[in-house]
């Protein structure tokens, strides 16, 4: 792509981001996502079009209302900032145009999942069931970079199969756990993961999220019987609740755009 077309694709996931968090911050607040004008959650001001400009409007005011000073949350910037990086990486892929629709749908879907989780440590609902209706009409229609016509062969079946199997894990933990262990919504994204990525693929961005969430889990308590280390790391213990949501979406990731297949990595 030439630079004048990544900057293109830059803003416009720039813009999305933004969008997405508008829908993370209102999601199951009773606010629409679609109207209402976007304010100042400190002091109540409705914010004019220069402070809304992504990423640029945040740097400008250094990350705090021009009102009330107070802290604007980094999750704006960042969220902007990663989907701007996500959309550049799947226009890299090099695929067709509505392949290409097909999988920034989905990324956003999964950014939503992964910072409203990671915020409120629960999977939103919503999001997860767009995510999971996406990859099952991507397993019927996307086929290796163009859309086709359904065809039931055995590859098909396998994925199709490959979704409840990699769910299954997760659903059980839950159910035995009554929830303690690990939340439903989990087993409804390895559901959606699992179609999405198919069941090879699904179940290595499982194990990437598992070694990752692992530890992430080591440094945080360590960090926590470090003294002087911040207060915020010192209650975290083998017993905290640690959302595994962003982990399997950041295993996603990994083996989507690095085209991770472990079936090559054993011939290896």
């Amino acid at each position: 792509m030439n630079v004048i077309f990544v900057g293109f694709v830059v803003i416009l996931g720039a813009i999305i981001g933004s969008f997405l968090n508008v829908v993370i911050a209102r999601y199951n607040t009773g606010m629409s996502f679609l109207s209402g004008r976007s304010m100042c959650f400190s002091c109540g001001k409705t914010l004019v079009w220069y402070e809304l400009i992504p990423v640029v409007s945040f740097l400008a005011q250094r990350g705090r209302c021009r009102s009330c000073t107070s802290a604007i949350s980094r999750q704006y910037l960042l969220v902007e900032l990663f989907t701007a990086a996500v959309f550049v990486a799947v226009f890299l892929k090099d695929l067709s145009v509505a392949v290409i629709a097909y999988h920034l749908m989905v990324f956003s879907a999964l950014v939503v999942i992964g910072v409203y989780d990671f915020k409120h440590k629960i999977i939103p609902d919503g999001a997860v069931y767009f995510f999971i209706t996406l990859s099952f009409v991507g397993l019927l229609f996307v086929h290796s970079g163009y859309v086709a016509l359904p065809m039931i062969d055995a590859p098909l079946l396998r994925d199709f199969v490959g979704g409840p199997l990699i769910a299954l894990p997760f659903a059980g933990l839950w159910y035995f756990s009554k929830g303690a262990w690990i939340g439903f919504g989990d087993a409804k994204l390895a559901l959606g993961m699992g179609w999405f990525l198919g069941l090879e693929q699904a179940f290595f961005a499982v194990t990437i999220a598992s070694w990752i969430g692992a530890a992430v889990g080591i440094v945080l308590i360590a960090l926590g019987k470090i003294p002087g280390v911040s207060a915020r790391f010192r209650h975290f213990t083998a017993k905290s609740e640690i959302a595994f949501g962003p982990f399997l979406i950041i295993g996603t990731l990994a083996v989507f755009f690095f085209d991770i297949n472990p079936l090559i990595l054993v011939i290896r």
